[in-house]
């Protein structure tokens, strides 16, 4: 994927069960689970640090509440159209 990452993705070590279904349903595939174990002898997901786009599947696959926190940037704001002036009127569809 090309260009600047749409979203962030934070994992809760303490929380995260290490069944690995955020990873698959990752449609950027930026989930992996880590080498290292947590304290509770699992390997933790974690983000890549690239390609989020925020979509939020991880997180409503996650069968663990709170464990995947989702951050989607804001888009710009788009530009500004006219108002009509006067008896003009907005076309209709």
């Amino acid at each position: 994927m090309a260009g600047q990452a749409r979203g962030k993705v934070t994992i809760d070590v303490e929380e995260c069960k290490g069944c690995g279904l955020c990873v698959e349903s990752c449609p950027p595939k930026c989930l992996e689970l880590a080498e290292e174990l947590s304290a509770y002898g699992v390997h933790p997901a974690r983000y890549t640090g690239h390609d989020c786009t925020g979509c939020g599947i991880c997180f409503y696959c996650c069968p663990e509440p709170g464990a995947i926190t989702v951050y989607r940037r804001i888009a710009p704001p788009k530009a500004a159209v006219a108002a009509p002036q006067g008896d003009e009127h907005a076309a209709t569809l």
